[in-house]
């Protein structure tokens, strides 16, 4: 599974409505509304990499009030388990 982490700037008085319909895309697992620089962070999970070229600059992007995006293709997930067994080795 690919995951990609997508950091979204929102139209600011559409954001509601942008997390919505980005929520409602194929691939999209969740969407955050969060503080700082950007509006909108989404969760995109594939089983190939050519998916992402079709859910992110051809549906995300393409959503109405959605201003820019900056895309972040995850190398390795660190499950809950595996950080509480390496701070537990004080590592």
């Amino acid at each position: 599974m690919i995951t990609a982490i997508v950091m979204i700037k929102a139209d600011v008085d559409r954001i509601p409505e942008v997390a919505e319909a980005i929520a409602e895309i194929d691939g999209v697992s969740e969407v955050y509304s969060v503080t700082g620089g950007i509006d909108l962070i989404a969760l995109v999970r594939v089983r190939r990499h050519e998916e992402l070229a079709e859910i992110i600059p051809g549906r995300v992007n393409k959503v109405a009030g959605v201003l820019s995006s900056d895309t972040h293709i995850a190398f390795h997930t660190y499950s809950q388990h595996d950080l509480e067994a390496a701070f537990s080795l004080g590592l």
